[in-house]
């Protein structure tokens, strides 16, 4: 592997221009195609082998024709203290209101609440549901306009309207502002780590060709594949993050083989033999795990996952060719001010010295106990509100009380009780009964006889008679642990009332659809768990020719994603600290966030394993001891993965601050992930436990050593192939031609 890449590297040295061009033409090529390609469909969120997406979907089959597609507004008027809607000029102003939304030219109806009954009992609150005939993304401002005015009519005549649904929905910030936070803090930490212009910005470079050549790929092969710009989302954060942190280990050791006195070219070729080999299997774990996405059955996460691994497999061919290319470009320009100054040997001399590193290894190795229970126990705590872990997923709840969807989602709570936001459907399937009518009948009582549910719609048949659609109120919230209950308890019963009506019936709904796929990711996550990490122990059992490193590289891995688990409960599900990242209403956290932080998190943990541990395991093999080991490999590495932790760190925060409360979540979810891997255990718990294994750290047992392929990580290979580099006593000028 590395003399592979060495070549790779020296050969993309020397053909830059080719290289160059070649990525060019690629990012040309595919970008023209995504200006020339159809927009994607937009199939929605289904799930694949759950009883709401069934009874979904025999809803739409039975009921041709009738599937709300178009986008809708349900506006809630609150009377004034001590008045009722129903009085005279309060009903009049909300019939003037509904009359002149249904003149809209893109208005498919527009409910009177009087003749719908859509009144709460004290009459202090009502609710009219307009419909469109198109989307919410297709609706004209014109249309919008239309219903904002007389909205605001009603609000001068004194009433108090909040509007929930998506036509007027409060969009959030963009995710545009993120990524620019993320680049501008990348930029300002390698400039830091590097103290050269040219070397903060040859990651930046190479990283944003990357993602826009990515993101052009989603777009073209969107109308193919069903990609829309929300599957991208995740591939732009990763192929960013991903990006600038491989390039930044090439060109860091690139610019250690050039202290060491080599030549531009072979400092090239060797920096991507050693450093591109970590890169190689470094972008290999992110890939499982990513790809392991698809495991958990869900359509749109298994796009986002496989968008997300050709981003990050796109971000490792750039920096193994890319990268040397443009290195070849200005070779001593990466350099820092102070080495371009400074004689080789010099260079060489301080390449060898202490840093903050090695330092911080020693007294590790020194004290490895303290540090390893510290760590240990730090990160346990943090983890302990996982136990409380609630999945959902939340709605209009968990916006902030400055938008009008929130507000009239406490309108409706207040007025109707906290279940009238989250119905149950009962969709009823009664071909097989004897009398359609009866069935329902029967179901629709013993469904209103059940604890914890308020009311029950009338029935309502399709053309042919043999299926009907109801809904059933809870008494509780949609996000509240009852109403999970309640769905469990109505379809417990379903066997003995099927059996009573000679009908079977399915729940359905959006709460019911929550709760559905919060079961699903939940039953799903010990087998992705098994798959990503029994795949990458193997894969690190090639990299490190050990058995313990890999198992103690993953047992590390569960307790920092756990330990940030627990930390986003703590936030957003309890709202310790809440108010200080905007969250403005805990709850639930998102059913897909514990998938995407494993996933994600087990791939970057991977990332610092590999880069730490190789630099370890190559001072191992080059015969240091094993205390020796990891501070030679702490000298080298541990500047440069601070540097990538603190990078990827930016660019998820920049996420915690967009208005929705899922991305915001997610931000946090990662980077404070990343805080808790990097900087607590491979920084401080894997040390401690390489310093106690001793020599036992790297034992393989012979027979399984004969079978194991080598891949040579370390470089072993190059170390006998390459020449010891000749010293100059002369400066090296800023313009020496390149070999």
């Amino acid at each position: 592997m590395a003399t592979l890449l060495y070549h790779l590297g020296r050969v993309a040295f020397r053909w830059r221009w080719f290289v160059t061009f070649l990525w060019v033409a690629v990012l040309g090529a595919v970008g023209f195609a995504a200006t020339k390609a159809p927009a994607a469909p937009d199939d929605g969120f289904t799930m694949p082998g759950i009883e709401s997406q069934k009874a979904f979907d025999l809803l739409e089959q039975r009921f041709p024709g009738t599937a709300a597609d178009g986008a809708s507004a349900r506006i809630v008027f609150v009377a004034p203290n001590g008045e009722k809607v129903t009085a005279t000029e309060n009903k009049a102003a909300i019939e003037k209101l509904v009359t002149e939304a249904a003149d809209g030219s893109q208005v498919a109806s527009a409910v009177d609440p009087f003749a719908a009954k859509a009144v709460s009992k004290d009459a202090s609150t009502a609710y009219s549901t307009v419909t469109f005939k198109v989307k919410a993304d297709d609706l004209t401002g014109a249309a919008k306009t239309h219903l904002e005015r007389a909205i605001d009519t009603a609000r001068d005549a004194g009433l108090t309207v909040e509007v929930g649904g998506d036509a007027l929905a409060t969009q959030p910030a963009a995710g545009g502002s993120a990524e620019a936070i993320g680049i501008a803090i990348a930029a300002i930490v390698l400039l830091i780590t590097f103290g050269s212009l040219a070397a903060a910005g040859l990651p930046l470079l190479t990283a944003i060709i990357g993602v826009a050549i990515s993101m052009s790929g989603v777009l073209a092969l969107g109308s193919t594949f069903g990609l829309s710009e929300t599957t991208g989302t995740l591939a732009t954060m990763l192929g960013l993050a991903c990006g600038i942190d491989y390039a930044l280990f090439v060109v860091s050791r690139y610019r250690e083989e050039r202290a060491k006195g080599h030549a531009p070219r072979e400092a090239a070729g060797l920096a991507a033999g050693t450093a591109g080999s970590a890169v190689v299997f470094a972008g290999l774990t992110v890939v499982i795990a990513l790809a392991g996405l698809s495991v958990v059955g869900i359509p749109m996460l298994t796009k986002m996952g496989l968008a997300a691994a050709g981003a990050v497999l796109l971000a490792v061919l750039i920096c193994l060719t890319l990268v040397p290319a443009v290195l070849g470009f200005w070779p001593n320009a990466v350099l820092s001010r102070r080495d371009r100054k400074k004689k080789a040997k010099a260079k060489a001399k301080r390449g060898n010295g202490e840093n903050g590193g090695s330092r911080w290894a020693r007294i590790v190795v020194r004290h490895p106990i303290p540090v390893l229970l510290l760590g240990v126990v730090g990160l346990g705590a943090m983890a302990l509100p996982a136990l409380n872990l609630q999945l959902g997923m939340p709605g209009d709840e968990a916006k902030s009380t400055a938008t009008t969807e929130r507000r009239a989602y406490d309108d409706l709570a207040e007025g109707f009780g906290p279940g009238f936001n989250g119905p149950l459907t009962i969709v009823v399937d009664a071909q097989k009964a004897g009398d359609a009518k009866t069935a329902v009948a029967t179901i629709s009582k013993e469904i209103a006889a059940t604890d914890g549910v308020v009311s029950v719609s009338p029935a309502r048949f399709n053309s042919a008679g043999d299926t009907a659609v109801f809904s059933a109120t809870p008494a509780t919230s949609p996000t509240d642990e009852k109403t999970k209950q309640l769905v469990q308890t109505i379809r417990d019963e379903r066997p003995d009332i099927a059996a009573d009506a000679g009908a079977s019936f399915e729940v359905t709904g959006t709460t019911a659809l929550n709760i559905d796929v919060a079961q699903k990711v939940q039953d799903a996550l010990i087998p992705y768990l098994a798959l990503v990490v029994g795949l990458a122990i193997v894969l690190l059992l090639l990299v490190f020719r050990s058995l313990l490193v890999p198992l103690k590289a993953a047992l590390g891995f569960l307790l920092s994603v756990l330990a940030a688990l627990g930390a986003v409960v703590a936030v957003f599900q309890e709202g310790h600290l809440a108010s200080w990242l905007g969250v403005d209403q805990t709850g639930p956290i998102m059913s897909l966030m514990p998938i995407f932080l494993v996933g994600i998190v087990f791939g970057l943990a991977m990332d610092y394993e590999v880069f730490l541990v190789s630099r370890m395991r190559e001072a191992y093999v080059h015969g240091d001891g094993p205390g020796q080991a990891i501070v030679s490999g702490f000298r080298h590495s541990a500047r440069v993965v601070v540097a990538a932790a603190l990078i990827m760190m930016a660019v998820f925060s920049g996420f915690i601050g967009a208005g929705a409360s899922m991305i915001k979540m997610i931000g946090f979810g990662l980077a404070i992930a990343v805080l808790f891997d990097a900087f607590v255990v491979r920084m401080a718990i894997v040390p401690a436990v390489l310093s106690l294994l001793g020599h036992k750290a790297w034992y393989l047992p012979r027979w399984l050593d004969r079978i194991l392929p080598r891949m040579d990580v370390e470089g072993e290979a190059l170390s006998r192939k390459v020449p010891a580099p000749v010293v100059s006593e002369t400066p090296t000028p800023h313009l020496t031609p390149v070999p």
